[in-house]
């Protein structure tokens, strides 16, 4: 049987586990989460991989806060960053996450330099972009994850607005 690929998503945050859910319960791929708060990849990696026996899935999810991990991933998920707080520009956001991300991207293109990377992190144009010219790929192996969330999102105000499911 061939291995399973991996997928590695950077920020073991709410973004980053729901992520890492999803591809764990359909069973795409092998997870690691990885995060630089000490024990918080590896407690939500054991916490969905426990969860694997009763959800009906069977994939291996691992955290850790060494990019070694990492190593060798079909994908790379960047999730890591902070969130816009009260009374902050989006400039002051950039300035956070730009260096955030960029210490992500050096790691990551050394242990997967075959992968895709998938940016999450706000503000995602910027970042995207950003992204891409750090880690010196193709644009085809760096996607900004953005257009999905807003259509989402209008779908389901419009859904709230109008009284009907947003299905």
């Amino acid at each position: 049987m061939p291995a399973r690929p991996k997928v590695s998503i950077i920020g073991a945050g709410t973004v980053g586990t729901a992520a890492a859910h999803w591809i764990a319960s359909r069973q795409l791929a092998d997870v690691v989460l990885v995060d630089i708060i000490e024990g918080l990849p590896q407690g939500k990696a054991l916490d969905l991989q426990q969860a694997g026996p009763i959800a009906g899935f069977n994939v291996q999810v691992t955290g850790s806060n060494d990019y070694g991990a990492t190593a060798d991933s079909a994908v790379v998920v960047i999730t890591a960053g902070v969130a816009r707080k009260p009374g902050m520009t989006r400039e002051q956001l950039i300035d956070i996450n730009a260096g955030i991300v960029r210490g992500v991207v050096e790691q990551v293109t050394r242990t997967s330099p075959d992968a895709i990377l998938l940016v999450v992190t706000n503000p995602l144009d910027a970042i995207t972009y950003l992204t891409y010219k750090a880690a010196g790929l193709p644009r085809h192996r760096v996607i900004g994850e953005s257009g999905a969330l807003d259509s989402t999102r209008f779908r389901t105000f419009l859904a709230q607005a109008v009284g009907v499911a947003p299905e």
